[in-house]
């Protein structure tokens, strides 16, 4: 039985963005389901220290899932492996969508999709070994043309539990338009729960996407970045307050000097790029943080700015 009352509100996972840090304030602010950033299974299976150290869990983050991008079945068994021994892991979601040339050249991510028989191996794999709550796979509609319905049919039969669709191919990128009727056809041929992702950046959007796919939850990635509140204003159906904000954007700041110590500063300042927009002074705001790596310093400044 999944650990979710539906419908839930999911961040994605995003490399170099989802980290421990902001799934934390993802969560106390309304995520219903965090995932990790994507970790590669060969990684994995060497347990190297800083890849270890990604599949951390923050003590609000229930349920938890670790995204895994794996080539083959091979891989698959020996990332799953390591993963088996973390108790605090609620779940194993499998990466079927990642569109960058590496991942791509590697044959994992988004290149599956042009593999049904290794990408069903990998699939019926996991579905055995692990021994978490649950197991999800993440997809895009296709590779350069859609048959979103075929693969997502294919990882259903081959036991997944929940899946996530976002409504690009991979040829797509991240440009043009987001294929939702293409997600509502998948949704109406599983009987799995079926999250939609893409392109949604506000409660507006969310509320019409939920209408329109008839999804079980949605899932944001991007939209979510310098926005880590929309899991709360798509549950309440409205705006948090500027004051909100600076709680969510300060809070963010300390649980990156938490987990990262000085090094915390200075990767928090992409975030601050992005928290900024839209504010009198920005471009001024951004120039002052650029230069700053203490935590005290960069308190005050925000302080004062937001």
């Amino acid at each position: 039985m999944l650990p979710f009352k539906f419908p839930i509100v999911a961040l994605a996972p995003l490399a170099g963005f989802t980290d421990l840090p902001f799934r934390k304030v993802a969560k106390k602010y309304g995520a219903d389901w965090t995932i990790s950033e994507m970790i590669n299974g060969n990684a994995l299976a060497f347990e190297n220290d800083k890849t270890l150290k990604m599949v951390t869990k923050n003590s609000n983050e229930t349920p938890y899932s670790v995204q895994i991008a794996v080539q083959n079945s091979e891989v698959a068994k020996k990332a799953i492996k390591v993963l088996n021994r973390f108790e605090f892991i609620d779940g194993i979601d499998l990466n079927v969508g990642c569109p960058v040339k590496k991942a791509i050249k590697s044959g994992y991510g988004g290149n599956l999709l042009n593999e049904p028989e290794n990408l069903a191996k990998i699939v019926k794999t996991i579905s055995k070994l692990h021994n978490k709550k649950f197991f999800s796979v993440k997809m895009r509609i296709g590779f350069d043309k859609i048959n979103g319905v075929d693969r997502a049919k294919l990882i259903q039969d081959n036991g997944a539990d929940i899946i996530t669709i976002h409504g690009r191919t991979v040829k797509q990128i991240y440009s043009g338009e987001t294929n939702y009727e293409e997600i509502a056809k998948i949704k109406e041929s599983l009987s799995i729960p079926v999250l939609a992702n893409g392109n949604i950046d506000s409660y507006e959007k969310a509320k019409w996407v939920f209408d329109y796919t008839k999804c079980d939850g949605v899932m944001i990635g991007r939209g979510a970045v310098g926005n880590p509140w929309i899991f709360k204003e798509i549950k309440e159906q409205k705006t948090v307050s500027k004051e909100e904000k600076k709680e969510v954007i300060i809070e963010h700041l300390k649980a990156m000097f938490e987990w990262y110590g000085d090094f915390g500063i200075i990767l928090f300042r992409k975030h601050l790029h992005t928290y900024s927009k839209g504010y009198q002074g920005a471009s001024e705001f951004r120039a002052k943080v650029n230069r700053i790596d203490n935590y005290k310093e960069m308190l005050q400044l925000l302080n004062s700015f937001f």
